[in-house]
């Protein structure tokens, strides 16, 4: 049996629905607070948690370790950067009939699934070869 949604849970969601990126525990605490929504922090985490247990939010963990939320229908992947944290979405799914396949092979009710791949942006690939060429001089035609 499916549990009613709590008068904080609705609040978040319709606080979520206005956004267009991914927002922290803390930044919709502060958005409730600001349309006058007497909602405690506390409150947020738990009504996140159980919201994401029922699939009506997903939750993406940033390389500083706080945690985002956004809405299942927002599918987004993203490239990031280890160096200066730089988050570059991707447009494409390259998963969306893995998870089909899943769920029928497996039954397992899939809410939303995450794809994110780490390394250097190119601002920080072009650093490290800067950094190199200072090291150890300007590559020559002959190193190659």
């Amino acid at each position: 049996m499916k549990q009613r949604r709590t008068r904080n849970q609705d609040r978040i969601l319709q606080v979520m629905k206005a956004q267009s990126h991914p927002v922290s525990a803390q930044d919709l605490y502060l958005e409730l607070r600001s349309h006058q929504f007497s909602t405690g922090l506390a409150t947020v985490y738990r009504a996140l948690e159980a919201l994401k247990l029922e699939g009506a939010v997903k939750m993406r963990t940033l390389p500083s370790g706080e945690s985002v939320y956004s809405l299942p229908q927002q599918d987004r992947h993203h490239l990031t950067c280890l160096r200066c944290d730089r988050t570059i979405p991707i447009d494409e799914c390259p998963v969306h009939d893995l998870e089909t396949q899943l769920h029928q092979t497996h039954q397992f009710r899939i809410f939303y699934h995450t794809l994110e791949f780490f390394g250097l942006c190119p601002d920080c690939q072009q650093v490290d070869v800067v950094g190199a060429e200072a090291v150890n001089g300007p590559k020559s035609l002959k190193d190659s």
